[in-house]
């Protein structure tokens, strides 16, 4: 069976001490309850800096500029029904003030805390990666 790839793009906002945003996913959505690193599907016609750009505008009210988001990973992960590509990008500059516009709850965890926060499987191989750029903190 092939299963359909969904391609989306997320993002660790970092703050000046190290923290990496998580938002959790609201109720009615599937895997609603759940931590993950803001960001959503690429639509057809944009590229993922766009895709990334609109999404941290629309699910968090901040603009974020395309030479401050660092490509940093990526995610693949195969779920029941479709086949997940995440690429991550690390960003430690915007403007405006990080905010739920969508309602969603919002954390900012140290990297060595994030796996206190249950993930969708999909987020969960990207943890080494940003715990190894920006060390093990667990206060």
């Amino acid at each position: 069976m092939t299963l359909k790839l969904v391609f989306v793009v997320a993002c660790a906002l970092v703050d000046p001490d190290n923290r990496v945003l998580l938002a959790q996913r609201p109720e009615g959505k599937p895997m609603a309850g759940l931590w993950e690193f803001p960001g959503g599907k690429v639509e057809p016609g944009e590229r993922p800096e766009q895709t990334l750009i609109r999404e941290l505008r629309e699910e968090l009210a901040i603009n974020v500029e395309e030479p401050c988001l660092a490509p940093l990973t990526f995610a693949s992960h195969a779920y029941e029904t479709f086949q997940l590509f995440m690429p991550l990008w690390v960003c430690r500059r915007w403007e405006g003030q990080v905010r739920g516009a969508e309602g969603q709850r919002l954390a900012w965890v140290k990297p060595g805390r994030l796996r206190d926060y249950p993930m969708p499987a999909a987020d969960e191989p990207l943890i080494p990666f940003l715990t190894e750029l920006l060390g093990e903190a667990r206060d």
